[in-house]
């Protein structure tokens, strides 16, 4: 039989079930969204579910004020007057997919000891950055802080 080069689809991955406060989060859709085809599906998993666990944590006392405030789950919460209807799962979902990003690129990068390695490696650093920027800043404009950056020289 001949093989016309294409490559066989990705296995689905479960759902990741989160707290039933924040959505559950679909490593399908992260992988489809973020374009990590060729990462395998224990380090997708490891990656969100340890992003999750994280950005809950800095949400904890969002998240506990609007529980006390009688809205049990993030759709309840009514949104800003600048917001569109959906911004705060979409702005809670930006900062996992950030988080689980720069976590594949700082654990995954490539173990090449030549110059060419170090300098992919220095990049893929800088990017990590650059997504914890993005997961920072989807945190900061999901609680109304204001995104700042300082930076020492």
């Amino acid at each position: 039989m001949i093989g016309y080069g294409t490559n066989s689809p990705s296995p689905t991955l479960e759902t990741i079930i989160n707290n039933g406060f924040w959505p559950d989060i679909d490593p399908n859709d992260f992988r489809e969204e973020e374009r990590v085809h060729n990462v395998t599906p224990p380090r997708i998993r490891q990656s969100l579910r340890a992003a999750v666990a994280d950005v809950n944590r800095q949400l904890a006392n969002y998240q506990h004020a609007h529980q006390q405030a009688g809205r049990m789950a993030c759709d309840a919460i009514p949104p800003e007057p600048w917001q569109s209807p959906g911004d705060i799962q979409l702005l809670y979902t930006r900062a996992v997919y950030a988080q689980a990003q720069a976590d594949l690129l700082e654990r995954y990068r490539d173990a090449s000891a030549t110059g060419k390695g170090d300098e992919r490696g220095e990049a893929k650093d800088l990017a990590a950055d650059d997504y914890r920027a993005d997961a920072r800043w989807a945190i900061a404009e999901l609680v109304g802080r204001q995104h700042t950056t300082v930076e020492l020289i």
